[in-house]
């Protein structure tokens, strides 16, 4: 399959994917918009550098709100930046990846095993409901679930991988390469194309997609903003 990149739709992803395929999950204005807050704390802007766009993301979080942006580098008068960290966005068109006999489908049902993973072993933001957001795959030994990954962010054409973890008493057997393998296979079964963001800091994680063939399209950043100086 000859796939048609349009690498301008990672420029904004969040926004990109809640305009697009993740419309239904949305909620909106014209200026910005957000995922459910018990689905990802990730908001986008239609424009960071337009007022307006920041007044339609103070209205949907409110007074007393936070909301999590990726790739900016300053907040405008009357809002603050209360954390954030260097990143990079990788994306491996080349990658194709493959089925895995082990793996099983995660769903609502597997939440309370997904979210104690993710509490184990701290990947990034998880939610009770990030799950709704695309597929999720698992490796479970004597029934529990030791290793997972799935889909997040959802820009037209491509799909971002997340949540990829491994239990300390699996690492090292290639599990986390594995479900990287099996999700990439179903993102390009629909014809897209697979990215992720990665802490700059995680230097094993990006040497992993490295050797598979994740390339840097960019760095960014990962911020937390509020209203406030």
């Amino acid at each position: 399959m000859v796939l048609e990149l349009n690498p301008s739709e990672l420029d904004n992803p969040v926004w990109s994917s809640l305009t697009g395929p993740h419309a239904a999950l949305a909620e909106s204005r014209p200026g910005a918009a957000r995922y459910p807050a018990d689905v990802c704390p990730f908001v986008g802007l239609a424009d960071a550098g337009a007022r307006s766009s920041w007044d339609d993301l103070g209205d949907l979080i409110g007074r007393d709100g936070t909301a999590a942006v990726i790739g900016l580098r300053s907040a405008p008068e009357g809002w603050a930046i209360r954390w954030q960290i260097e990143g990079l966005q990788m994306v491996g068109p080349h990658f194709a990846g493959g089925p895995d006999s082990e793996a099983v489908a995660l769903g609502e049902e597997d939440v309370t095993d997904m979210l104690d993973l993710i509490e184990r072993t701290r990947p990034g933001p998880f939610l009770p409901r990030t799950v709704t957001m695309g597929t999720y795959l698992g490796i479970r030994r004597d029934r529990k679930l030791v290793a997972m990954a799935g889909e997040r962010l959802h820009p037209a054409g491509w799909t971002e991988i997340s949540a990829v973890c491994t239990d300390d008493s699996c690492r090292g057997q290639g599990l986390g390469t594995r479900l990287v393998g099996a999700v990439t296979a179903g993102i390009r079964a629909r014809g897209e194309v697979p990215f992720l963001h990665v802490a700059g800091t995680n230097t094993g994680a990006i040497r992993l997609y490295q050797t598979l063939g994740f390339t840097t399209r960019r760095a960014t950043t990962f911020s937390v903003v509020a209203r406030g100086e």
